[in-house]
């Protein structure tokens, strides 16, 4: 494949992109913009009226699309072709598969290698279902703690956090991560561990952080005459060396064409989700993600969410040359969502060569950050509105609450002033403000774009769970750069194992030659 910088496409663009629309002059931004750049699905609105495009803008980006067969990717990703590797080098060579996770339609169209995952998956649904209803009759276990970290820990805690309004009665989920043994302490003080299940989450079975985390939690089990068996719950892949059932309550499997940051819709999320919300819930969480998914395979851009979203970020990306993105979701519920995405699009993006293995010729992922609305107005915006650096915004939002319980004050209710000040946001950072005195002046021309919904419900987040994940893998697609592997977080975990050994020869008393790790010891040194 060409490299992005030889596509035509991108050479219109190029071009477009030395004249964009200038919000910042009177009559750019109209209602008629407003209304007609939107598209809709799933019961999901995309505003972009406030994104720097126009109509020719639009047209060129779709030939991106096309020219790089972005829709065709997808629909070979959710076939279960080989779409993780690097030619002519050494990489995981397979599968990315986390749609046969929650494919509830069209078995039948399924390649065999998808529904075999399809499948599997549904077997373990099936082990769910019975272990949550044994639990529910013993009666036993009134908390749960998910113990992992990176993908094992943001995805599956920004979810609960989102759906904790929908939650079973008289359960409580928690979450350990950091092998900062405060995190587990904290966490522990405040259970009765009698009545406590510890979910270990580590696809090798080997995580160090993870491994480390379990053992502080069985130290504890011991101290109160607990057997941790009674008590731990593993989600491993098969064979791997937690896949012991003389160690663990049950275990549930997870595959290697699941990545880390894409395995909410798994057993990573699935046993704590089933747990917090119950199986019935769980399930309309992945309908909804897999009515996105199903979404995402629309040939048509305009129509296709998260390619549409793809298709604006890289705009703002490789034509305005913009850094980075804020997602501001306007809704409390989603308080960690953009840890999460943070995640999902710099570890699968993040990437400095494409998939033959040749330096990338274009910018990859923006640095991606956030915060909710309306806290962040009162922090960050300031930068934002009339800061150096434009900043382009994804912001989030629904038209209800999930609590429906408001209070009208001075003529409107909480949700209204919510959505107000969503909405003027998003006009403030386009059309900005010209004054007399430079201090009070807003340039403008700020990109953002807003993603709306009805009411965040397990499906609805399904959705918009799934909407970025594919927005991140079709900017992939079309940056020709591998989205499913992470070399990048590597190299600090062999330096760190190094680290450790020092720290181990130290609490035995031994002394390291010089040459183990000389600038490790140069840190230990200063402690």
């Amino acid at each position: 494949m060409n490299a992005f910088s030889q596509l035509k496409s991108v050479a219109e663009l190029k071009k477009l992109a030395q004249h964009p629309i200038d919000f910042s002059q009177e009559g750019m931004l109209t209602p008629e913009r407003i209304r007609a750049m939107r598209a809709e699905a799933l019961g999901l609105q995309l505003l972009y009226g406030t994104e720097r495009v126009t109509e020719p803008v639009l047209a060129a980006l779709f030939d991106l699309a096309r020219e790089t067969g972005a829709v065709k990717k997808m629909e070979a990703m959710q076939a279960g072709e080989t779409v993780n590797f690097i030619e002519g080098f050494p990489s995981e060579n397979r599968p990315a598969l986390h749609t046969a996770m929650r494919d509830f339609f069209d078995k039948g169209m399924q390649t065999e290698i998808a529904k075999t995952a399809t499948q599997l998956a549904f077997a373990e649904l099936e082990k769910l279902k019975v272990f949550l209803t044994d639990i529910e009759t013993a009666g036993t276990y009134t908390d749960l703690v998910q113990v992992g970290i990176g993908g094992s820990d943001l995805g599956p805690r920004a979810i609960y956090i989102a759906l904790q309004a929908y939650h079973k009665p008289h359960r409580r989920v928690h979450f350990i991560s950091n092998v900062d043994p405060d995190d587990g302490a904290q966490v522990i003080k405040g259970l009765d561990l009698s009545k406590t299940l510890f979910v270990v989450v580590s696809k090798s079975g080997s995580t160090l952080e993870t491994l480390t985390n379990q053992e502080f939690v069985i130290e504890h089990l011991k101290r109160v005459g607990l057997n941790p068996k009674d008590h731990l719950v593993a989600v491993t892949g098969k064979g791997s060396p937690m896949d012991d059932p003389a160690h663990y309550l049950a275990s549930f499997y997870i595959w290697d064409y699941i990545g880390g940051r894409y395995s909410v819709t798994s057993m990573v999320g699935g046993v704590m989700l089933g747990f917090g919300l119950g199986m019935d819930r769980f399930l309309e969480f992945l309908r909804g993600a897999s009515a996105m998914d199903k979404s995402a395979l629309n040939p048509n851009p305009a129509a296709n969410l998260p390619l549409l979203s793809a298709l604006l970020g890289i705009w703002n990306r490789n034509f305005l040359n913009l850094p980075t993105v804020a997602v501001i979701p306007y809704s409390q519920a989603l308080l960690r969502f953009p840890a999460h995405l943070q995640q999902l699009d710099m570890e699968s993006n993040g990437k400095r060569i494409d998939k033959q293995g040749r330096p990338a010729t274009d910018e990859t992922a923006p640095v991606i950050w956030g915060e909710v609305g309306t806290n962040g107005q009162h922090s960050f915006f300031q930068m934002i509105h009339q800061g150096t650096t434009a900043v382009p915004l994804e912001l989030i939002g629904f038209k209800e609450s999930q609590y429906a319980d408001d209070v009208v004050f001075e003529g409107t209710t909480c949700q209204e002033k919510l959505l107000s000040n969503l909405f003027a946001q998003s006009i403030a950072l386009a059309v900005g403000q010209k004054n007399s005195n430079p201090n009070k002046v807003f340039p403008g021309n700020r990109p953002n774009r807003i993603l709306l919904g009805h009411r965040l419900t397990p499906h609805a987040m399904g959705a918009v769970l799934a909407y970025y994940e594919h927005k991140v893998a079709f900017q992939g697609f079309i940056w020709n750069i591998n989205s499913f592997d992470q070399e990048g977080v590597q190299l600090g975990k062999k330096l760190a194992l190094n680290m450790i050994d020092l720290f181990t020869a130290e609490r035995q008393g031994k002394t390291p030659a010089f040459n183990d790790f000389p600038l490790g010891q140069a840190f230990l040194k200063l402690l």
